[in-house]
């Protein structure tokens, strides 16, 4: 790459990053992507169908029913990995494909997936 292409803001690296994941990653309807995206404040996640470029389901960590276990945005993050499971199921969907979207698995994009297990979704 010559250097005049080169990212140079933490966004751009980070969606350089995302597309180096989606090469190898993509969603059908029986096994969708889960995707998350991460902001200073919120964090949302979505089942995304990449054949027909649909989205089955999307939770953020300000929907209905969240039931948080403690404080702090980690905590929100883990409850909204479990009410995505939690609907995902409603919808017959068992089995996903965990897109970290560019993002370091750490912290709060981890705690999604945990969450998303314990809720009874596969990766």
């Amino acid at each position: 790459m010559r250097p005049i292409h080169a990212p140079k803001t933490r966004e751009e690296k980070r969606y350089r990053r995302h597309l180096r994941v989606r090469k190898k990653v993509s969603g059908t309807p029986e096994r969708p992507r889960l995707v998350v995206f991460r902001s200073i404040k919120h964090i949302t996640a979505q089942l995304v169908d990449d054949s027909t470029g649909a989205v089955l389901l999307g939770v953020t960590d300000r929907s209905e029913g969240l039931e948080v276990d403690g404080t702090g945005k980690v905590a929100r993050s883990k409850a909204t990995g479990k009410l995505l499971a939690n609907k995902a199921k409603a919808r017959g969907i068992a089995k996903a494909v965990f897109d970290r979207a560019g993002y370091r698995y750490h912290g709060r994009v981890k705690a999604v997936a945990d969450g998303a297990r314990e809720g009874g979704l596969e990766f």
